[in-house]
């Protein structure tokens, strides 16, 4: 029988330190007690896209006063933690090492075993920490950086992917062409904002894939086709991308964002279509996409489909995830926690080899 413990989660799988407490009951979903994040956006700005070896040092320096800090607001010492978890990939290799090497010398100080979360599972259990958490079995739309997945889910562990992305995921979409228009990093998130007083229609972009009868995605086409268009934008006005009228950017953000909340509804959709399943469970940083959650509310609302997702907060990386990934796998008997705190990360880590 399990029983009820404490499970600290750290993640620092690029450029964000995470770190989170859970209290996992015997029975019933575990709770989130605290998490606190810190962002490495305003660093990496000045560079316009992370560098793994200034993520990884940032991470050492945060790690440990954010969890003393995470320990203030739960309430709880550090004697209070049953488990320490952290994520062991996929990410930055130094960083990942970063988050690693603290949860083992955190375990072995304290006596108690660690365990090591697959990132992208962190993601797609992140739903079950939303007032409105799922039930299994779902299809799963993971859209998350360089990953776009969809997946059969029909339990913690259990995992079939359906379709996934063969170059260029979403969030990289959103991102690349963020850059061509000249928007500052993160790009993916200025992308949508500006998007917001834009024409989705103004310019016809490709949907890749859209037709092709399966459920991959495939967006490095249009980013291209992104490229292409801004250019003739830029040659019309007799100017430089970055002195184009905010209205023509703004139209190109908008169907730029049209393009490719498009395919991930339409392929989002076929899924539910041939699993037979009533249920979609949305998570990954693309998840908090304005556009894309009102057009898949809509659709699901249409066909009396449930969907879910993270809160707001917790859809980009956080600690929150990987302690209730690992809280989830304990209380599934997917895993166990041990005393072992030899280490290793996997960089390059698919989700469908995680194992049981």
């Amino acid at each position: 029988m399990v029983k009820q413990c404490c499970v600290l989660g750290i993640e620092s799988s690029c450029d964000e330190t995470g770190v989170a407490l859970v209290d996992m009951p015997a029975q019933g979903l575990p709770v989130l007690l605290a998490h606190v994040l810190y962002s490495q956006i305003e660093m990496h700005q000045a560079y316009g896209g992370v560098v793994p070896e200034l993520a990884s040092r940032d991470h050492i320096r945060r790690v440990l006063p954010l969890t003393q800090q995470v320990l203030q607001d739960a309430g709880r010492q550090l004697a209070d933690v049953d488990v320490v978890a952290f994520t062991r990939g996929p990410g930055l290799a130094g960083a990942l090492l970063v988050g690693a090497g603290v949860a083992c010398a955190l375990g072995a100080a304290l006596g108690k075993p660690v365990l090591g979360v697959h990132h992208l599972e962190g993601h797609l259990l992140s739903p079950f920490l939303s007032a409105d958490p799922p039930e299994f079995p779902f299809v799963a739309l993971l859209v998350s950086g360089g990953h776009s997945q969809l997946m059969r889910v029909d339990g913690v562990g259990s995992y079939q992917i359906l379709g996934e992305t063969i170059d260029d995921a979403a969030g990289e979409a959103f991102d690349k062409s963020a850059k061509l228009l000249g928007l500052d990093y993160p790009g993916g998130q200025a992308l949508s904002k500006l998007a917001e007083s834009g024409n989705p229609k103004a310019y016809k972009l490709p949907r890749p894939l859209l037709h092709s009868g399966d459920l991959d995605f495939s967006f490095a086409g249009l980013k291209t086709a992104v490229m292409v268009q801004t250019n003739k934008c830029a040659q019309a006005h007799g100017c430089v991308v970055a002195d184009l009228p905010a209205a023509v950017l703004a139209d190109l953000a908008a169907s730029t964002q049209a393009a490719i909340v498009e395919v991930l509804v339409k392929k989002s959709l076929t899924a539910l279509k041939q699993t037979g399943l009533k249920r979609l469970v949305v998570a990954g940083g693309v998840g908090a996409n304005r556009e894309l959650r009102q057009q898949l509310n809509a659709e699901c609302a249409r066909l009396r489909t449930r969907v879910h997702y993270p809160e707001l907060h917790l859809c980009t990386d956080n600690g929150a995830m990987i302690a209730m990934a690992a809280a989830m796998r304990l209380q599934s008997g997917r895993q166990t926690a041990t005393n072992n705190y030899a280490f290793d990360v996997k960089p390059r880590w698919p989700l469908d080899a995680i194992g049981g």
